[in-house]
């Protein structure tokens, strides 16, 4: 016997439970399921993406700092050690306590989760085959897929778990690789090399493309290239690899350069990280008709989310633009709401990005090289940290701050940090950004001083007057 529901969400990741809750909220009786083994909530993201992957970096930053960097301050610890046990535990707890308050808020809001793998058997039927492997058929007015994304596995780079690896298991490495090689100069490859250069491995990243970090702009790439190297990390770019072997503990990978040459890296662990696919497999696409790109796997739907299947929605990885975590929880949300007959909005070109290395970077809006490129006339205003009184009393001058605006209007188009705490700085561009607001009016707000803000607001001056001041 079938359970009618509403909406039923497929995938419990930052879409689909953000989709899920805030139905819930406005008086949907809703589902949720969720294949991740151990009913583990949150998707990637929460279990094996941003969440555990942040709590690493975090704990690395301060073991890196504790043994190489307090002495500048005047702090003498000796004898610094590393436990990387009691590292991965507390990543672990961090985890455990995030995907726990997923599920006391789908009891809060009285959304029915099911534990097992989805398939849509028609626009209107759900069969989940559970994980005790019983199976049972929801019935739904409405579906919303939020599956997600996996890791694209190279065909001659197959991943074994141990030796060649997804990100997945590069977040529980039992100790730290002597070598670990990156393949891909992306910010997936950039952030877990963070972690264990940090813990003392020798990372080499070996990159297809003349640079690293396309999605960022030229000029933030180039410089995070310059820091990460001075940081102790080697990049051999526009480099191919074209397979590797496992021997003794040792993976021997073999790549080609541009002019043809052969080049060869031997480590103990090789991270494959060149991107992620929408995860549509076994999603019964074909059968029910929805529409999907074979190439990018991406599901094709209009600005409300609607497949070409009435009553089949799609949000997140699913479809097109930036994967990201954000992205797909505010998708889920304005999804619920129209549902509910509201009004609400998604500007694309105000959605944040952050890539969490140190220095961080953060962007919001299209890079210089693409504004160029569409012609209009454009202003910049730079200001590097070593001008900020206090990122230098933090003893963190690395950087700057970018600020693209429209040369006629002012209006602000564009703004890219790289620097200390630049996940944060961002928030307050995007809000100008949202708002339609100009550099003006950035420059115009009173930074307090000493704040690395302030330096947002010189480079924001320049940009509009073409002149700041000393602080």
């Amino acid at each position: 016997m079938s359970e009618k529901f509403d909406l039923v969400v497929i995938g419990a990741g930052p879409g689909g439970y953000a989709a899920a809750n805030r139905a819930a909220q406005l008086g949907k009786k809703v589902a949720c399921v969720e294949k991740r083994p151990g009913r583990a909530l949150g998707g990637t993201c929460l279990n094996v993406g941003c969440i555990p992957s942040k709590a690493l970096l975090d704990s690395s930053e301060l073991y890196e700092v504790t043994a190489h960097r307090l002495a500048k301050h005047g702090i003498k610890v000796d004898g610094v050690g590393l436990d990387v046990p009691a590292m991965l535990k507390r990543k672990d707890e961090v985890v455990k306590a995030l995907t726990g308050g997923i599920a006391m808020l789908f009891k809060k809001y009285k959304v029915t989760p099911y534990y097992g793998a989805a398939k849509l058997k028609s626009a209107k039927q759900v069969e989940v085959t559970l994980d005790d492997g019983k199976v049972v058929t929801l019935e739904a007015d409405n579906v919303l897929l939020a599956t997600g994304s996996d890791s694209i596995e190279l065909p001659f780079l197959k991943y074994d778990g141990t030796h060649i690896v997804s990100s997945t298991e590069a977040l529980s490495f039992p100790s730290v690789p002597k070598h670990l090689i990156v393949v891909g100069g992306g910010y997936i490859g950039l952030e877990l090399g963070s972690v264990w250069k940090r813990l003392g491995a020798k990372v080499t990243v070996v990159e297809f493309l003349p640079r690293i970090l396309t999605v960022c702009d030229g000029e933030i790439a180039a410089e995070v290239q310059k820091i990460l190297t001075r940081q102790g990390f080697e990049f051999h770019l526009e480099t191919k690899v074209t397979g590797a072997t496992v021997k003794d503990g040792t993976v021997a990978v073999s790549a080609e350069k541009s002019d043809g040459s052969k080049v060869f890296f031997e480590g103990d662990r090789v991270l494959v990280a060149v991107g992620r696919r929408p995860h549509t497999a076994n999603l019964g696409l074909d059968e029910v008709g929805i529409e999907y790109d074979k190439r990018t796997g991406k599901v094709k739907t209009d600005a409300h989310f609607r497949t070409n299947v009435p009553g089949v929605y799609a949000i997140g990885d699913l479809i097109d633009g930036p994967m990201l975590a954000h992205k797909a929880t505010e998708e889920g949300i304005v999804f619920a709401e129209q549902l509910n007959g509201m009004k609400p909005h998604l500007n694309y070109d105000t959605i944040p990005s952050v890539i969490y290395i140190w220095p961080e970077v953060a962007s919001v809006g299209p890079t210089e090289e693409q504004i160029k490129a569409t012609g209009k006339a454009y202003k910049v205003g730079k200001v590097p940290f070593v001008a900020s009184g206090r990122a230098r009393a933090m003893d963190e001058t690395q950087g700057f701050v970018k600020v693209i605006t429209d040369a006629a209007t002012d209006r602000l188009l564009a703004v890219h940090i790289l620097g200390p705490r630049a996940s944060e700085l961002i928030a307050e561009c995007v809000t100008v950004m949202e708002y339609k607001g100009s550099a003006e009016d950035i420059a115009r707000c009173t930074h307090s001083h000493p704040t690395l803000g302030e330096t947002v607001g010189e480079a924001a001056r320049i940009a509009w007057a073409g002149a700041g001041v000393n602080f």
